[in-house]
């Protein structure tokens, strides 16, 4: 037993898969709805297992992370121009925001790190494989479990062979990095191929806000029952109308197997 292991265990309590929201969208899009009040936003994700967000916005976070149980504090230190679409970059060009020691110091319990590759570049690839592995290594010394998040150069096209391809050899790549679990997206009905090549934990990510909760649930129950050992979901629940509420769906959906349809009617309106 070692940090990473106390660490991740308590992701996974009860040996139920976890349930992560995203709330880091502000380093690369700027104030979006849901997280104009941060504080406000992170005191609402009480229930949830883990929460991600900038290490700076930490000191934001209210009394989210203050009590007995809290989730998981997990930091994202790497900071990628294809993530910042307001202004359209699409080179992809990644660098670190933070150290790990210096996000360990504010209070993180977790760290997240991108990796890009097929940017276009193989010099590009290989700064990006580089700064992953560095971080990887001091992780690993700190004693900080380490999420890889696989994200595609281009546009992510559900369903599309180039797609899958591509996200079945990153979460591979990453593992073999250093990764111990991967934050990825839903690929499609082959998805299950990606979870059993993959030697670590894959969480399945919501990506865009959809058109209603519904759907949202949806797709969680799909990509659990493709094999993902948990969710990262964001704008879904941070823009819902009631983020509480639809967080304990999710959770219902995602541990329990409560069916979507009958978590709206429990949980709802969400």
């Amino acid at each position: 037993m070692n940090g990473k292991d106390i660490r991740m265990s308590r992701l996974f309590s009860g040996g139920k898969h976890p349930v992560i929201v995203a709330m880091d969208h502000g380093q690369t899009f700027g104030p979006v709805p849901g997280l104009i009040d941060f504080t406000a936003a992170a005191e609402r994700l009480a229930e949830a297992d883990g929460v991600l967000l900038a290490p700076q916005m930490l000191r934001f976070s209210g009394n989210l992370f203050k009590v007995r149980g809290a989730p998981l504090a997990i930091t994202r230190l790497t900071w990628n121009t294809r993530l910042c679409e307001p202004w359209g970059y699409h080179e992809a060009q990644v660098t670190q925001a933070m150290t790990a020691e210096r996000a360990l110091a504010l209070g993180a319990d977790a760290i997240m790190a991108g990796i890009v590759l097929q940017t276009g570049s193989e010099w590009r690839d290989t700064e990006n494989v580089s700064l992953f592995t560095q971080i990887a290594e001091e992780c690993h010394r700190l004693g900080l479990p380490l999420i890889g998040e696989v994200f595609p150069a281009g546009e992510p096209e559900v369903g599309d062979e180039a797609f899958q391809d591509y996200i079945l050899k990153g979460c591979r790549i990453i593992a073999e990095l250093g990764a111990e679990a991967v934050k990825t997206f839903y690929t499609g009905p082959r998805f299950q191929e990606i979870v059993e090549a993959t030697p670590v934990p894959v969480f399945a990510l919501g990506a865009q806000k959809l058109e209603n909760p519904l759907q949202a649930l949806e797709l969680a129950q799909t990509a659990i029952k493709a094999g993902a050992r948990g969710v990262v979901f964001g704008r879904n629940v941070i823009q819902a109308a009631h983020p509480d509420r639809f967080l304990r769906a999710l959770k219902a959906v995602v541990k329990d197997e409560v069916a979507p349809a009958d978590a709206v009617r429990q949980f709802g309106p969400l």
